[in-house]
């Protein structure tokens, strides 16, 4: 195609460069948690999704929650190019402790599923160039009954840097009131900082405030790295779709919230389990990226499938999350049964994701205008189009007026890549 010379050309120009500018200049104001950290999202594998809070090792030694179980993951991490691509933190999550506090009111490690202590775990994973996380909870009890840190914030925290830990996931189970809750996540917040070690902070606050009241985001960004929103992900492709809705329909909201240093969390990735399809799968992985998630893996990577290892180590899709621009995507639009996702990048690039949620019958052609994209600037005033998921296929030049057709399977998504052609400015 041939490109519109003129004032019409340089106009385009002109307006693709001070929007730049207006996004850079929104996200620089964003106040965040003040520790360098999760300035993109956290990428990793935490437990409980796939493996839940099994502590039967006589009847299950492969699939229980135990030190080995987390040393054959961080194996498996290491040598498999999963930290290559990004994927960093080995998470444990509830079901790791013993039913009660040491002598000096610490908290301490199942003796019999963790007999070498979280310590020496946390060197094992550090040894092959990964991080550890671990869980606590805010009120008086973890949500599966063990000691929670209500009244030991402080020694929680010093316990946690003392061991080397450098993320922690605190839940919102067993608090009495929202005041406690929220005082709660702001007072681990501060003694994780005052330990002097670094350890990114993933809360559950909103989650546990939805239901009494709106969360204020301003605040909850200057406290957490990055937060649960809404419930549980399943192995299921009703609670991807319910998690899309939900998020979608508060957008706004949760948009202006993110940014780096700061991150919404729709919960884990489930990719190479058992509940969802090949389309489902692409889908999430194109959505959480679009969504710039926190990508923590819930799966068994001794026993994953090629094509799930490939589709989560895919690098392209790995870099949108990434974008250092740090800006979340969103729901364009929604027309029968096709939803339009888009996300600003960095370098003037934008992803877009075409989502099919029709479930009856086969694909579907959706047709998209270009200049509807990125507030008329995603293609202006021309671009080169790359498809990354199902396929990657390079699907050339286009202007500004053009179109772009796509095909989308049931329950999947075709996920784009619009980058401004250089030679335009």
């Amino acid at each position: 195609m041939r490109l519109t010379s003129g004032p019409l050309r340089r106009l385009g120009c002109v307006l693709a460069l001070s929007f730049r500018a207006l996004m850079l200049r929104e996200i620089s104001g964003a106040w965040a948690l003040d520790n360098g950290l999760a300035m993109t999202p956290t990428m990793g594998w935490l437990h409980w999704e796939r493996f839940m809070c099994n502590t039967d090792c006589e009847e299950d030694p492969d699939s229980c929650v135990s030190e080995k179980l987390f040393m054959q993951m961080a194996d498996i991490m290491a040598s498999e190019g999963w930290k290559e691509v990004g994927y960093e933190y080995i998470c444990i999550d509830d079901c790791w402790m013993a039913s009660r506090r040491d002598s000096k009111q610490r908290l301490q490690a199942d003796p019999k599923r963790f007999p070498s202590g979280i310590r020496h775990l946390s060197d094992y994973v550090h040894s092959k160039g990964l991080k550890l996380g671990i869980y606590a909870d805010v009120g008086k009890k973890t949500c599966a009954g063990y000691p929670g840190s209500l009244g030991h914030y402080n020694i929680d925290a010093e316990t946690f840097a003392d061991w080397g830990v450098d993320l922690l996931k605190f839940d919102g189970c067993y608090c009495d009131s929202v005041e406690e809750l929220a005082n709660g996540y702001k007072h681990m917040s501060l003694a994780l900082n005052k330990t002097g070690r670094s350890i990114v902070y993933s809360c559950e606050w909103p989650l546990y405030m939805w239901p009494f009241q709106k969360p204020n985001y301003t605040e909850i960004r200057r406290y957490c790295n990055h937060w649960r929103n809404f419930g549980d992900i399943y192995d299921s492709w009703q609670s991807i779709k319910t998690i899309l809705a939900w998020t979608s329909a508060n957008q706004w909201t949760l948009v202006r919230a993110a940014g780096p240093g700061g991150w919404n969390d729709p919960d884990m990735l489930v990719i190479g389990n058992f509940g969802l399809s090949w389309d489902q799968q692409v889908t999430q992985m194109a959505l959480w990226a679009i969504m710039a998630a926190p990508l923590l893996m819930s799966n068994d990577l001794r026993h994953i499938s090629s094509q799930a290892k490939t589709l989560l180590q895919n690098k392209d899709v790995i870099a949108i999350n990434q974008d250092p621009l740090g800006k979340q995507g969103y729901l364009l639009r929604k027309e029968d049964s096709i939803e339009v996702w888009e996300r600003p990048l960095s370098n003037l690039a934008w992803a877009v994701a075409v989502v099919n949620l029709q479930e009856i019958g086969g694909p579907r052609s959706y047709t998209i205008s270009l200049t509807s994209l990125g507030q008329g600037m995603a293609c202006n005033p021309a671009c080169h189009i790359t498809e990354l998921l199902p396929v990657k296929t390079k699907l050339g030049f286009y202007e500004w007026t053009s179109y772009v057709k796509t095909r989308i399977n049931p329950t999947g998504t075709v996920l784009l890549q619009l980058q401004i052609s250089q030679t335009t400015f």
